[in-house]
């Protein structure tokens, strides 16, 4: 199990949550970053900085994590929303005040920058009588911040209620607002359906008849779907049948070896094969 490094305390008390529920599903996942990049399609480089809350994870990356550690992904998507509105109000605070000159600086921060070299003596200006459109500068400024400020804020509300919008269960224009990231697409599970059926005393699960093929733990592909589907079958439950050998199918593989008085290895091999068909 890593050592996770302790997280800023800058970040809001809300995504602090969300990130410490990813780190633990990773924890008992017992996937490296590598095997959860393979499994989610986000990069290794992206989970680092998810899970060091250096940047907001999306809504389907918390979904993937909370899926493959076996935890109920609403209760995290509903904590993820509220993560995404104190992160973007955040990022949409108005523009710091403008850096004063020297010779307008005053109070602590006056007093503790060295003065630069005095400047020479200039003649006194001559006197002018101010008249109305001699309206200081500051009110013009204070104006500008003012409308910058605004424009942040409708900016911020746009983007919390795009992400409502996306993630909201009776959505229906999630497709159309929130498109699947290519990386995500390109390395989704294939499906697979299990038709169970006893052929000549063995029982099948339709993807494949192998009796000999060695599968273990970080496995993917058809052979160990037609496990998965062959466990449920007995009556102990794989997790979904994805064709990924992951935490809750070792488990049940634990428990079929154990139930059918062989070595609990945890790998399918020739003889959990002839159990799981015979």
């Amino acid at each position: 199990m890593p050592r996770w490094n302790a997280l800023s305390d800058e970040l809001d008390p809300s995504l602090r949550e969300l990130v410490t529920r990813l780190r633990r599903l990773k924890d008992r996942s017992e996937l490296s970053m590598r095997q959860l990049a393979a499994r989610t399609g986000y990069s290794v480089t992206s989970w680092e900085r998810y899970l060091g809350g250096r940047s907001l994870p999306p809504g389907r990356a918390v979904e993937a994590l909370a899926r493959i550690g076996g935890a109920d992904p609403v209760g995290l998507l509903a904590l993820h929303e509220v993560a995404a509105e104190a992160w973007a109000a955040r990022r949409a605070k108005g523009p710091a005040p403008a850096r004063l000159s020297a010779g307008e600086r005053t109070g602590p921060a006056a007093e503790r920058e060295p003065a630069g070299p005095a400047a020479p003596a200039e003649p006194p200006a001559p006197v002018v009588t101010a008249t109305a459109a001699d309206a200081p500068s500051t009110g013009r400024a204070l104006h500008v911040a003012l409308v910058a400020g605004a424009v942040a804020l409708v900016l911020a509300l746009s983007a919390v209620f795009l992400l409502v919008l996306r993630f909201h269960p009776d959505s229906g224009a999630t497709a159309a607002t929130a498109p699947l990231p290519s990386a995500a697409e390109s390395s989704s599970p294939p499906a697979y359906t299990c038709r169970i059926e006893r052929t000549e005393g063995l029982w099948t699960a339709g993807i494949n008849s192998t009796r000999d093929t060695e599968v273990s733990y970080g496995d993917v592909g058809p052979d160990v779907a037609e496990a998965q589907c062959l466990l449920r079958r007995a009556g102990i439950s794989p997790g979904g049948i994805d064709g990924m050998f992951g935490p809750l199918t070792l488990r049940a593989v634990k428990d079929m070896q154990k139930k059918s008085g062989l070595v609990v290895d945890g790998m399918v091999g020739p003889r959990t094969w002839k159990a799981l068909r015979g």
